[in-house]
C-alpha cells in the first residue's frame, strides 16, 4: 500500500568529492511539489535535480545533469520503495572529479532512496467522497459516529431543515457507513458517490 512522509526528511552523503543532498517532503498536489522545489533549491549548487509523485501525476527534472541520470533515478527511487505524494530534491555541489553517467544515476538514485528509507511513513488511505442531507436532530450523533468510522467533514452547508454534508470515507467502511445511515435515520438518509 502506498505511503506518505509524515515529515520533512534529510540525507546527506559525499561520492568522490561531489556532495549531495537530499531532502524528501509531503505534498498533496503538483503546486504544492513546485513550492517545495523552489524553497529547497539551492542557487549556489552545481545542481537541483528533483522528482514528484502525487497519484497518477508525476513529474522529474535533471536540471543540467546528463539526461536520464538524476530525475528519473529520483522518481525510480519513489516508486520502488511505493511512496506517494512526495517530493525530493537533490542538489549536488560538483567536487571536480567527473562521476560518468552511470555513476551520476547511481549517486542521485541512491541518495533519494537512502533519504526515503529513514523517512518516517505514513500509510495513504483511499477515500471516496459522498454527500446526503442530515436533519438537525440527528447531526450531533452522526458527526460522532462518522469519526469512529475514520470518515472526514469535508463540508456542511446549512439549511432550514438541517445540513447538506460531504464526507471522505475510506473505500473498505461504505457499507458501514450506509447501514448506520439508515439505522440512525429509520431508512431515510441515502448518501451518494460524488
Amino acid at each position: 500500500m502506498s505511503a506518505t512522509l509524515l515529515t520533512l526528511c534529510q540525507y546527506r552523503e559525499e561520492i568522490r568529492k561531489s556532495r549531495f543532498l537530499a531532502q524528501a517532503a509531503p505534498i498533496s498536489s503538483a503546486e504544492e511539489a513546485q513550492a517545495f522545489i523552489s524553497q529547497y533549491s539551492d542557487l549556489t549548487a552545481s545542481h537541483n535535480c528533483w522528482a514528484w509523485k502525487c497519484g497518477q501525476q508525476y513529474r522529474f527534472s535533471d536540471a543540467g545533469e546528463p539526461s536520464g541520470t538524476a530525475g528519473r533515478p529520483i522518481l525510480a527511487a519513489i516508486e520502488t520503495q511505493d511512496w506517494d505524494q512526495c517530493v525530493i530534491v537533490v542538489t549536488r555541489w560538483y567536487g571536480g572529479i567527473q562521476l560518468g553517467t552511470g555513476g551520476l544515476a547511481r549517486a542521485y538514485g541512491g541518495s533519494a532512496a537512502k533519504c526515503l528509507q529513514l523517512a518516517e511513513r505514513c500509510e495513504i488511505i483511499q477515500r471516496q467522497r459522498v454527500t446526503f442531507h442530515c436533519s438537525f436532530a440527528l447531526l450531533p450523533v452522526l458527526k460522532a459516529r462518522v469519526m469512529e468510522l475514520n470518515a472526514l467533514i469535508e463540508s456542511e452547508t446549512f439549511d432550514a431543515h438541517g445540513a447538506q454534508m460531504i464526507l471522505a470515507v475510506p473505500d473498505d467502511v461504505l457499507p458501514a457507513l450506509q447501514q448506520m445511515l439508515a439505522d440512525l435515520s429509520r431508512g431515510q438518509i441515502q448518501f451518494s458517490k460524488l
